[in-house]
Formats: C-alpha cells, structure tokens, sequence
C-alpha cells in the first residue's frame, strides 16, 4: 500500500505540476506561446526530477503506465521487476492519482474542471508521441543499469523538458497524464477524442523503447527491477505487498 500510495501520490504531483505550471504561464504570458511552452517545460522537467527523488526509494517512481508495463515484460524474462498484479495496481495508482492531480490545480488557480476542447492527434503528433515515450522508455530502463538515483533523476527530468521542444506532441510520453490533462480546458488540454489515439501511440512507443533497449544491451532484463529508482534496500518484503 506505500508504493501504491507513492505512485498515486507522484503521478498527482506530477500533473498539478504540468496543468498548474502551464495555467500560470497562460496567465503571465499570454501573448507569446513560445514563452509559455518555455515556462512549462522548465518546470515540469524540474518537478519530475524532484518528484523522482521523493518517491523513488517507495515504489520506484514509476509515475507512469508506460515505464510499468514496460518493467512487467522485461520482468517476464527473468526474476523480479512487477508482477501483473502489481502492474494493475500501479496503472489503477497513477491514473487515480493523475486526475486527482488535475483538481487540485483547478482548485488552486480558481479554475472550473471542464473537459479539454483542445484536439491534438494529428498524424505528426502522434509520431511524435512515439518517438517522445520509445525514448523516455530506453532511457529508463538504459539508466537502471549504471547510475545512482540522483543522475537518474537530473536525466529523465531533463529529457522530458528537451523533449517538449523536440517533439510535435509536446511529449505527454505517458497515459496516465494523458487521461488526466482531460480534464483542463487550459494550456496543458487535450480533447478526449485525442486522448485514446495518443495513449496508443505512446504503447507503441514503449514497445519500440524495450526492443531498442534490448539490441542495444541485450542483458538490460537483469536490471529492469531497478527502474526508475531502485527502492530502498531497507524495506521489507511484507511492506512491499
């Protein structure tokens, strides 16, 4: 229940951080997208890295049903990483947890919770959510094998804020966020008719991220069970249940 309540906690976080950074952009800088998109990003590729580091020794810091289901299949190879019980609880975790987020930041800057009227899924857009969650995945699970918890987290949080930029998507790069910015007819929106197309674009996404991951270190397996952050050797089997 503590990793469930850390994912559930983080992925909130996470999108109050996204939906609440991107109305207050909207609001002091309301002629200049650009510097919008700029305000956004800058501060949600810090709170991601923050977030990370809160969690991460909890549940792993996940924070995403994308890097979870991409955890249970190389799991499936050799022992350890989430079982499929796990997985169900983790995505249940962060897509709970995102939407709560989401009201929270409405409440916070007096904003009424509306569904989103702003399409997104063109077909460029949804390349780029695969291209933005097949590297975020390789990413992840590339870092597991060799970093410590800080670079992991200075590095996910820094290219998720690169790949605002670089991606004609934005780089949503997870479901769970997805299904949350639902709920915000703000800057950070998407309609619910573009919500499905890009949350499938980013499985495929995480598909092409584990198939590059394992031609390019074909014993990443081993280290899956560590992605995002190894959680705390100190904890116990029962508190992991």
């Amino acid at each position: 229940m503590r990793r469930l309540a850390a994912e559930f906690l983080g992925t909130g976080m996470l999108v109050t951080v996204v939906v609440g950074s991107g109305i207050a952009a909207q609001r002091l800088s309301p002629n200049d997208v650009g510097l919008q998109l700029l305000e956004n990003s800058l501060v949600t590729a810090l709170g991601l890295a923050v977030l990370i580091l809160l969690v991460g020794p909890v549940s792993g810091a996940h924070l995403n049903p994308a890097v979870s289901l991409a955890d249970w299949v190389l799991s499936r190879r050799r022992a350890g990483g989430l079982s499929s019980t796990d997985l169900g609880a983790y995505v249940a975790a962060q897509i709970t947890g995102g939407v709560a987020g989401t009201l929270l930041a409405s409440v916070m800057f007096d904003v009424a919770p509306t569904l989103s009227t702003t399409p997104r899924a063109t077909a460029g857009q949804l390349v780029g959510e695969v291209v933005a969650t097949a590297g975020l995945v390789l990413l992840v699970f590339a870092l597991a094998r060799t970093t410590t918890t800080a670079v992991t987290a200075a590095a996910v949080g820094a290219y998720i804020g690169a790949a605002y930029w670089f991606t004609s998507s934005t780089s949503f790069a997870n479901p769970a966020v997805t299904v949350a910015r639902i709920f915000t007819d703000t800057f950070s929106g998407i309609a619910p008719a573009s919500a499905m197309p890009f949350i499938l674009a980013q499985l495929v996404g995480a598909a092409v991220g584990v198939a590059l991951l394992l031609v390019l270190y074909p014993t990443a397996d081993r280290t899956a069970a560590r992605a995002v952050v190894p959680i705390r050797p100190d904890t116990t089997p029962q508190e992991h249940s």
